[in-house]
C-alpha cells in the first residue's frame, strides 16, 4: 500500500537558521518559506536527490508545531510522510487493520497541494505518519 518516502518533517524553533544550515552549510537546494494557515505552519522544503526534508515552523499560537516545540525546545523529527496512490483506499485498509486516523478521518489538502491524512503515532511505534496521495 505505501509507496515512496515523500519527506521527513522536522519541527524547528528558528526557520531562518534551519534554512541557512541546510542551504549554506550542507549545500542543499531549499524553497522559499510557504505559509500554510490551514495547518498552522510555515514550511520550507529541502530538496534531496531521493526525497525531501520539510522544515516546519509554527504559524500562530494555536499551531500544533508550537506545542511540539514547547516539549522539544531544540526541535526534532515531527513526522514521516509516505506516498499512497489512493488515499481513501489506504485509509480504509488502515482503519480495518486497527490504525487510528487523526482528525475527522477525511483527507485535507497538504503543503504539496495534495490530499493528506495523519495516523496516530501510538499505532506506529511512536512515529506520527502522514500519508500523501500522489
Amino acid at each position: 500500500m505505501i509507496g515512496r518516502l515523500n519527506h521527513i518533517a522536522i519541527a524547528v524553533p528558528d526557520l531562518d537558521k534551519a534554512t541557512a544550515l541546510y542551504r549554506d552549510v550542507m549545500g542543499a537546494r531549499v524553497s522559499a518559506p510557504k505559509p500554510q494557515p490551514a495547518h498552522g505552519v510555515t514550511v520550507v522544503f529541502v530538496e534531496l536527490p531521493n526525497t525531501k526534508i520539510e522544515l516546519l515552523h509554527p504559524l500562530g499560537e494555536k499551531s500544533p508545531i508550537a506545542s511540539f516545540l514547547a516539549r522539544n525546545v531544540d526541535g526534532g523529527i515531527h513526522h514521516v510522510c509516505y506516498e499512497v496512490e489512493d488515499i481513501y483506499a489506504a485509509r480504509d485498509q488502515l482503519k480495518a487493520g486497527g490504525a487510528r486516523v487523526l482528525g475527522d478521518g477525511e483527507p485535507k489538502i497538504g503543503a504539496h497541494d495534495k490530499p493528506v491524512l495523519f495516523l496516530h503515532p501510538k499505532d506506529f511505534t511512536g512515529t506520527l505518519i502522514e500519508l500523501e496521495q500522489v
